[in-house]
């Protein structure tokens, strides 16, 4: 029973893990311009979804068959459809020929508020994984002789 809990914990830490590199590459690319006539960067997002955990895949132990537990898996990266930021600057050597930079449709405030948010969820899975090995110590220690 311990093992799944410990995988399920394990697939949700590794799924924040992989939402904060994305959301990371979207911030260090949010003020990011195009050249005329190219596609800016699009602001990538990762689809999650349950899926069954197989025992020991996150907790070091030695794999086997999963007894139905889910855990979370990131199943895509795909790319925001919202348009790219459009500004008005002639002077810019970005600029096409109306005078307009196209940037990056990242924005900095969703990221950020996606980085909280993975960062609570985070922080949650590491509350419950410590209180998971709280338990299974207590469980030893009730075994152990006087």
């Amino acid at each position: 029973m311990s093992d799944s809990i410990f995988s399920i914990i394990g697939s949700s830490l590794n799924a924040q893990d992989l939402r904060m590199g994305a959301i990371s590459s979207n911030l260090a690319n949010a003020s990011s311009v195009a050249v005329p006539g190219e596609q800016p960067y699009r602001a990538h997002e990762l689809v999650f979804q349950a899926q069954p955990v197989v025992e020991g895949e996150y907790d070091g132990g030695s794999g086997g068959s999963g007894n139905g537990a889910l855990g979370v898996q990131v199943v895509a990266n795909v790319q925001s459809n919202a348009p790219p930021t459009m500004k008005y600057d002639p002077g810019n050597p970005y600029a096409d020929a109306s005078g307009y930079v196209t940037s990056s449709n990242v924005s900095p405030v969703e990221e950020m508020v996606n980085m909280i948010d993975s960062s609570h969820s985070y922080s949650a899975s590491v509350a419950m994984l410590q209180q998971a090995s709280r338990i299974d110590q207590q469980m030893i220690s009730s075994f152990q002789v006087a």
